[in-house]
């Protein structure tokens, strides 16, 4: 949306008995690369230690100005105004060339008709059928492991992402040659994207340097199987039941539009990244944390022995997995995969009482947020718990955004949590996981908030069967 020149007012107006917003400034600004340095080198520490100085900050990407937003009630009035926030700013900006025009990087007047034409993928009706191929991989993955023998989780848990959503995507159009294609290239792609966005001049990307040409040739190949997939799947004029179908197929009420080849290829490569690097990254830090918390992992075990008796998890079992499920929501808050997100304002507005002349990039941080202690007592406990109804109705709106909110919270969020849950489910009913010694896990703050390797060594449970209930 272009700037009308235009001011919208701001509508976080102060309340009596309520301080009024304040605004700072980052530290340590350098000439040209502004706070580029410590963003790329140890971005957590820099951004955390930002809500110290005020609920809005200024810092600097490069050249280019931007506003850390650090209170809960200024995110939300952020995402629930999409027109005069957009998707954008100079770290977003360079993701967009690089993964198409999808879902996650359109501008608000694309978004409004991509989501109308997606929508219909995620559909409560068809979770069931998304289920049946999730608890497939998740079977085959699982019986592949062997007590004692050390495993690196997160490779395991990106490979299975990997294929559940190549199932889901594309059913049986797509061969096996080109998902371990998928598999080899998205992470390429997914360190290259990161690299680019926090290059503060953007030179080094453009050097024909062996990691670059990786890049590229990873970017390329990607394409390339996206597109052979979905030329054959128009050529076949069949559905498939799979979201390749039903994009294929997909025409807008209001317009009458269609996806061309080269806005369903945008699309698969937004649900590709979206539904492999996010799950599986929570996925990791959830079992690490379980590895290290006994008390809640034998809540864990003591919940699926009970519903599930020794088997593996079902669609019929998610509404009943509620500490499973819990134990996903508190992962999200800790380690939240996207843990740095942008918008960009389309006019002149204010915002905590600044005014932002349009172009002005907010920077907001689900990761910043999830450890305020003003807003989660004791944040750097991992308590489960506190997504119990009566607890959870305590946390303030916009604390917890790991999904997104507004029109553009992510439509996956449904189908994630489903993989997320099942996935934990199905491990704990058979396996206890356990750290391998002298194993450190760090955070990488990457394109996605991941583990690294996560070396862990499973042990074989034999839980009883349950009992069924006496007449």
């Amino acid at each position: 949306m272009a700037a009308t020149g235009h001011t919208r007012p701001s509508t976080c107006l102060s309340e009596p008995g309520i301080a009024a917003p304040t605004t700072g400034a980052a530290p340590g600004r350098l000439p040209v690369l502004g706070h580029a340095i410590p963003l790329r080198r140890h971005p957590l520490e820099f951004l955390s230690a930002l809500p110290a100085r005020g609920d809005l900050v200024k810092v600097r990407l490069g050249p280019h100005r931007a506003y850390m937003v650090c209170q809960p009630e200024l995110v939300q009035q952020v995402l629930l105004d999409p027109r005069t926030y957009d998707k954008g700013g100079p770290l977003f900006d360079k993701v967009r060339p690089l993964v198409g025009n999808g879902l996650f990087t359109s501008g608000w007047a694309e978004h409004r008709v991509q989501r109308r034409l997606v929508q219909p993928a995620f559909h409560p009706s068809r979770m069931a059928s998304y289920v049946a191929m999730m608890c497939e991989e998740i079977e085959g993955t699982l019986g592949a492991w062997q007590e004692g023998h050390a495993i690196d989780l997160n490779t395991i848990l990106h490979a299975l992402t990997v294929r559940v959503t190549t199932r889901t995507l594309f059913s049986t159009t797509i061969s096996g040659r080109a998902v371990a294609e998928v598999q080899h290239c998205l992470p390429i792609i997914l360190r290259g994207i990161y690299k680019r966005m926090v290059a503060p001049i953007g030179l080094l990307e453009r050097l024909p340097t062996p990691e670059n040409r990786r890049f590229d040739q990873a970017r390329a190949r990607l394409r390339a199987v996206i597109d052979e997939t979905v030329q054959g799947c128009r050529s076949a004029g069949t559905d498939n039941g799979d979201l390749l179908s039903i994009l294929i197929g997909a025409q807008d009420e209001e317009s009458g539009e269609r996806f061309t080849d080269d806005e369903i290829r945008d699309q698969v490569m937004t649900l590709l990244i979206a539904g492999t690097e996010t799950t599986a990254s929570v996925l990791a830090w959830a079992f690490h944390l379980l590895g290290r918390q006994t008390e809640a992992e034998q809540r864990l075990h003591d919940e699926v022995d009970r519903i599930l008796g020794g088997r593996l998890p079902a669609f019929h079992d998610l509404p009943v997995l509620d500490y499973a499920r819990r134990i996903i929501i508190e992962t999200l808050r800790l380690y939240p995969p996207a843990w740095l997100l942008t918008r960009v304002a389309t006019v002149e507005t204010e915002l905590a009482g600044h005014r932002l002349p349009p172009g002005t990039t907010i920077l907001f941080s689900p990761y910043v947020l999830g450890r305020n202690p003003q807003l989660f007592p004791d944040p750097e406990r991992f308590d489960p718990d506190r997504w119990l109804p009566e607890r959870a109705s305590s946390v303030p709106r916009g604390a917890m955004v790991a999904f997104g909110a507004g029109s553009r919270k992510c439509m996956g969020d449904t189908f994630g949590l489903a993989e997320a849950t099942l996935a934990l489910a199905a491990v704990g009913a058979r396996w206890q996981l356990r750290p391998a010694p002298d194993t450190t896990i760090r955070p990488k703050p990457e394109a996605a908030l991941n583990t690294g390797p996560l070396l862990m060594l499973p042990r074989r449970r034999h839980p009883a069967p349950r009992r069924r209930a006496q007449p």
